[in-house]
């Protein structure tokens, strides 16, 4: 089974991820952020993983801590359910359109964290929810996940579609990437490892 369980505490907030990479897109997310929830509800749902979050935090501050946490956590724990990664497809890419929004991700398991990261300017709040974390999040995931990602907003001018897309475009980038391949004997690299 290729599953991780994260932990992680700070002063500020403590987070419970778990993650089956082989799951049927079945979550629970939970962060005291509504917005994020629904987010992070998408990356689970569209990717096919099995994905419970469980974050409380300093939300009467913000909820900065409690986003970027639980972004870090779900990095650590797809670095950690892919193992040594050994018969994945590694690469992966999506295209995908949410009404007049159009968003193209593209994702290498590659054990190198590197992300580029194209949106227009959109409204500062969806909500309450402070869109300038947008870019905060994918940084998170990438750190903690060692992954390379690309995404760009190539249309789109409504904020929560655009957010929503790029969730939706990042999911089947690694529904693709994560896939076990008959065809990849051992680990796919030149190098012997990931």
């Amino acid at each position: 089974m290729r599953t991780a369980r994260i932990e992680r505490e700070t002063k500020e907030s403590h987070v419970l991820v778990e993650l089956n990479l082989d799951g049927q897109g079945t979550i629970d997310v939970s962060t005291g952020v509504p917005f994020f929830d629904h987010m992070m509800s998408q990356l689970g749902k569209h990717s096919g993983f099995d994905l419970t979050v469980k974050t409380s935090g300093d939300i009467d501050v913000d909820s900065h801590h409690s986003v970027e946490d639980t972004s870090l956590a779900f990095g650590e724990a797809l670095r950690t359910a892919l193992g040594d990664k050994a018969g994945i497809r590694r690469f992966g890419d999506s295209m995908v359109p949410l009404d007049e929004v159009l968003v193209q991700a593209a994702v290498d398991l590659s054990g190198r964290p590197y992300l580029v990261h194209r949106q227009p300017e959109i409204v500062e709040l969806i909500g309450t929810f402070d869109t300038t974390l947008g870019k905060h999040i994918w940084e998170s995931i990438v750190a903690e996940a060692h992954i390379a990602l690309h995404i760009r907003v190539l249309e789109g001018r409504n904020a929560h579609h655009v957010f929503e897309a790029q969730f939706k475009a990042v999911a089947r980038a690694l529904r693709d990437a994560v896939s076990l391949d008959g065809r990849v004997a051992g680990i796919p690299s030149t190098k012997g490892s990931l």
